[in-house]
């Protein structure tokens, strides 16, 4: 939720009764603190932050958590033990992403609090593994709350998890689709306007499996060759570096971050720069030809666009319909 989920959108997810969560990926540390106290401007309600763990200035945005009192931090990657007993000792609650079960045991035998079990539905870096299928296996496997994530938009959905043992559910697409959210409404309509198998993962972006509604940009990016992708991704780099004050030293810091444990080329690790910038285009810009928009499965069976407030209201209505219309006669 780069770009997407800024201090407008998290509290208006907070005051609608959910838990809003900044995406700071794609902000300096100094933007990171200004976003975080307009959030807190904006609302009294709890709030989180969502960093990358292998972000060489990780710990700096820690410390932005801690100072600010943040109530959580969430991790698209699995943070280290000791960041997480940082965080702990500071009373902040931490919640890793995940995608196996594996690594959702490794981050509760650390310590984390909750995790997210993101299955291949959901939009952006996303799995092979389906929601219905990962999230018993982590609910199994795990004694701390599990909040399950991708394919999530309605009462129906929220019943579903309860019923597999989650917690909640976390939903990027269908706030992203909100009249909250900032996205330009030309790329909202793009959105609005997509089926099911528009909806498409590709690893042409970043060499990594990206879910993503389907274009000519992504047609296109799909039939170029590595070393037209490779001259890109460092034109990318190159502006992102002027977007986000990164230095240089810093970027190939968090280049061999990224390989630390994965299977990554140094091709993947360069075509990563990619993606800020390609979602920018689209998600700040407005110019969905230029730009890729990250997407759940979900988006193709969205058709409006209500306010945080609305989507929270009826999400919790039809749960309780839901519940009522399961509950056996008997008990009626």
């Amino acid at each position: 939720m780069g770009w997407v989920a800024g201090p407008r959108l998290v509290s208006a997810s907070a005051n609608a009764g959910a838990l809003g969560i900044l995406g700071s990926a794609t902000m300096t540390t100094g933007r990171l603190r200004a976003a975080v106290r307009e959030v807190k401007d904006r609302t009294d309600r709890p709030f989180g932050v969502n960093l990358r763990a292998d972000a060489g200035d990780a710990r700096e945005r820690v410390r932005v958590i801690v100072d600010e009192g943040v109530k959580v931090a969430s991790f698209a990657l699995a943070p280290s033990r000791e960041l997480i007993a940082e965080l702990k000792d500071a009373g902040v609650v931490v919640i890793p992403s995940i995608g196996a079960r594996r690594h959702a045991e490794k981050v509760a035998a650390w310590g984390a609090d909750a995790v997210v079990v993101q299955g291949g539905e959901g939009g952006g870096h996303t799995g092979e593994v389906a929601t219905t299928v990962l999230l018993p296996q982590v609910v199994d496997a795990v004694g701390i709350p599990v909040i399950a994530a991708g394919g999530f938009r309605d009462g129906r959905g929220l019943v579903a998890a309860l019923a597999y043992g989650a917690a909640g559910i976390a939903m990027g697409t269908r706030f992203l689709l909100t009249s909250d959210s900032t996205v330009p409404d030309a790329v909202k309509a793009r959105y609005l306007a997509a089926g099911v198998k528009d909806i498409t993962v590709t690893t042409a972006v970043d060499g990594l499996p990206h879910r993503m509604l389907r274009s000519e940009l992504v047609a296109g990016l799909e039939r170029a060759g590595r070393p037209a992708a490779l001259l890109r991704a460092v034109r990318h780099a190159a502006a992102f570096r002027e977007v986000s004050g990164v230095s240089w030293a810093r970027m190939v810091r968090d280049g061999l971050a990224m390989r630390h444990g994965k299977e990554l080329s140094w091709s993947q690790v360069l075509l990563a720069a990619n993606t800020p910038m390609m979602l920018k285009a689209a998600m700040v810009d407005g110019d969905p030809r230029g730009g890729v928009m990250a997407s759940g499965q979900v988006a193709g069976v969205i058709d409006d666009l209500p306010s945080c407030q609305e989507l929270v209201d009826r999400i919790m209505a039809e749960a309780g319909r839901t519940l009522e219309r399961l509950r056996p006669s008997a008990e009626k």
